[in-house]
């Protein structure tokens, strides 16, 4: 079993690059991608290549953030929707949609989403905490009845938007990969780099959390400074991706649930690969939708949603009785 698990991790280390620089060859002419290459062609492969780079750095981050929170939480079915941070930093986002705040620069947006999914991270917590301790239950209850809070307060705002507003809006809620400055894409890279590097460094601990807090605290660890960590990790890498994508689901629920069947549930490989594969799938959701109905974009949320449903239940029905052992 430990042979085939290091030989999959092998193979979605020599796979995944390749897969993702093949993705910005889909859209039109993708049955002929050479004319990509051509000289008065150069603007179209530039953009699709920024396109791809923020599609791979997002589904890293969602990737790796879910699989985070399934270990935290012990729960298959976590992932940053469930702690409430997806609708947090969405409802943050169109507040200042609403307001106008997208006149204020390229980074007033993602800003504040951002903003918003930190905060909510902050409110579930605070709610969750009993004493000096918090359980995955309190977590997970708290953050269902924030997210359904801040999704509720984000529908009735979507309803008074005026129509240039809610469309701006509706195309934000169903995902858009669009590079609108690349130095917004330099400044989540480099943040989610680091988040990344972090979480990695703690995957040895995170394998005793697997167990749970009272093991962890046998051996040593303490159990809640660990969780707080971790949880911030997870937390800057969903609130990132999500200020800068739109919310965007399933990437971090079937992604790592279909590498912990691959390489086992040992985050030091774990976590890369969980990255490379969400990489993997967000971009090539991102090219299926450029290319099925062009020259009609289909949203790449539609797609994860479409593409991920229905994996998810075949995974759950192939594996329930392997993938978290």
């Amino acid at each position: 079993m430990q042979y085939k698990r290091n030989r999959a991790f092998r193979l979605v280390l020599v796979l995944s690059p390749p897969l993702i620089v093949l993705a910005v060859f889909l859209g039109d002419e993708w049955h002929r991608p050479w004319m990509l290459l051509e000289a008065e062609r150069a603007g179209i492969l530039e953009l699709r290549a920024w396109r791809v780079l923020l599609g791979g750095v997002v589904g890293a981050s969602l990737a790796v953030s879910g699989a985070v929170l399934q270990t935290l939480l012990r729960n298959p079915l976590a992932e940053p929707y469930v702690l409430g941070l997806s609708s947090g930093a969405g409802l943050a986002t169109v507040v200042a949609l609403v307001a106008g705040a997208a006149a204020w620069g390229v980074f007033a947006l993602p800003a504040a989403g951002f903003l918003g999914a930190l905060i909510s991270l902050a409110v579930v917590y605070r709610l969750a905490r009993s004493g000096a301790t918090t359980t995955s239950h309190t977590l997970i209850l708290a953050g269902v009845i924030w997210g359904s809070l801040c999704g509720s307060v984000l529908m009735f705002l979507v309803s008074q938007s005026t129509a240039e507003g809610l469309r701006a809006v509706m195309w934000w809620m169903l995902g858009d990969l669009q590079v609108y400055d690349t130095r917004l894409l330099q400044a989540v890279a480099c943040l989610n780099g680091a988040a990344l590097l972090g979480l990695l460094l703690m995957a040895r601990d995170l394998n005793v959390m697997w167990l749970g807090d009272e093991a962890a605290g046998h051996i040593g660890l303490n159990p809640e400074r660990l969780k707080v960590m971790a949880l911030g990790g997870a937390a800057v890498l969903a609130a990132s991706a999500v200020s800068v994508s739109g919310l965007i689901a399933f990437v971090g629920l079937v992604a790592p649930h279909a590498v912990r069947a691959l390489v086992g549930p040992d985050h030091r490989r774990l976590i890369p690969a969980c990255a490379l594969a969400g990489a993997v799938f967000l971009v090539w959701a991102d090219g299926i939708g450029r290319t099925i109905l062009f020259p009609i974009e289909v949203p790449v949320g539609v797609l994860t949603a479409l593409t991920g449903a229905p994996f998810f239940l075949v995974l759950l029905r192939r594996r329930h009785r392997t993938m978290w052992k």
